[in-house]
């Protein structure tokens, strides 16, 4: 099995990353009753043993003692990272892999390129090579950042430069969450227009997100709870997007909602690697099937079915309307209609106890469609073999 370290740069990517932590937590503690370290946790946690003092104390395998994310945590402002520090899940974060700063990068994405990057490098190298070596068989590293802010759109895309200087052969992964039309920020589209010139030249893959979708498939959520027409009772015990499962005392903010589907969406990414299954493939095999050239790695992502967001007790729909909904707008993490541009490639990523016959059946039918419009397909199908029942 493989390790990823994730980097979270800027407010965005640190509230994100929370979510993000949460849900692997729930995902394993669901699929791992005995408390064993196996392989697939450890794919994006480390197991530590509290009374053995330095990197001594790590432990590859037997009863997990400590779990101690494979993560790096980059601010410029100390507001988020001290509240993630103060919370439920400060125990998951090493204090020795923050960095942090008070002024922070006024929405600027130069100050956070250009000022932080140049103050800050040789330390966040340090955090880096740190979380790298904790790593048997380093795969990825996940960058999670947005693009309207200073720090998240200057200081993250300053990373990406150093990493590819200092890991080559270590693929980086970026999620970045675009801002809205109507953004408050007014320097948004400057940081955003900026960033892009070092997404293209220095990511492997990019997985752009959009907060107006996220927002419209909120309302949707919303909508469909507060109708009563798919059921309203509430699951006391989802493992999907809740962020109240495991840790009761956490308070629901504003964007947590939001920051819980780009969570979700990671934390589905990641699970053929993570999980044994025969036709199962790591992040690396993804991608290389779906980024045809070098410059052209940026992903359209959709999910569904989207009750499943909501933690709404609605009857399971048919696995074809699913495959349907995958090429709808409405699923979609970016505002796109899939219909009216040209597919290079397309991956369905299937969770669940899901038959192999159907998953043919869907595809096939799904390609005729795609060919009659004038438009390649290229339809590769990843399913995963271990139930979880939402």
């Amino acid at each position: 099995m493989t390790q990823s370290v994730v980097v979270q740069v800027g407010q965005c990517g640190n509230q994100i990353g929370c979510c993000f932590w949460d849900l692997a937590l729930r995902e394993h503690a669901a699929v791992n009753k005995k408390g064993i370290y196996d392989e697939a946790i450890s794919s994006f946690f480390r197991n530590v043993d509290t009374r053995v003092v330095g990197d001594g104390g790590t432990i590859s395998k037997g009863k997990i003692c400590s779990l101690k994310a494979r993560a790096v945590l980059i601010d410029m402002e100390e507001g988020v990272v001290n509240e993630i520090l103060q919370g439920p899940l400060r125990d998951v974060f090493d204090s020795k892999q923050l960095i942090t700063d008070i002024s922070g990068s006024g929405n600027n994405w130069a100050v956070g390129h250009k000022v932080f990057g140049s103050l800050y490098q040789e330390k966040i190298l340090e955090k880096l090579r740190k979380s790298a070596e904790h790593c048997d068989c380093l795969q990825c590293f996940f960058i999670i950042h947005s693009m309207g802010g200073g720090t998240g759109s200057g200081l993250g895309t300053f990373l990406l430069k150093v990493l590819e200087d200092e890991f080559p052969e270590v693929y980086r992964f970026v999620t970045s969450i675009y801002p809205s039309g109507e953004d408050d920020v007014i320097t948004s589209p400057y940081n955003s227009i900026l960033a892009m010139k070092e997404l293209n030249e220095h990511a492997d893959c990019v997985l752009p997100i959009d907060n107006q979708s996220l927002f419209d498939i909120i309302s949707k959520i919303d909508l469909m709870v507060n109708s009563g027409k798919l059921g309203a009772a509430i699951k006391p015990k989802s493992l999907v997007t809740s962020s109240t499962g495991v840790f009761k005392n956490r308070q629901e903010k504003p964007f947590d909602a939001m920051n819980n589907i780009v969570a979700n969406l990671l934390l589905n990414l990641t699970s053929s690697s993570r999980f044994e299954g025969s036709l199962n493939m790591d992040l690396n095999e993804i991608s290389m099937n779906l980024v045809p050239f070098p410059q052209l790695h940026y992903l359209v992502s959709s999910l569904t079915p989207l009750y499943t967001l909501a933690d709404v007790n609605i009857p399971p729909r048919r696995l074809d309307q699913m495959f349907s909904d995958a090429f709808s707008r409405d699923h979609q993490l970016i505002r796109a209609d899939p219909r009216h541009s040209l597919y290079l490639a397309c991956a369905l990523m299937v969770r669940g106890n899901v038959q192999i016959s159907d998953l043919r059946r869907n595809i096939e039918s799904l390609s005729p469609g795609i060919k009659k419009a004038g438009r390649p397909a290229c339809v590769q199908y990843l399913p995963w073999a271990i139930p979880i029942h939402y």
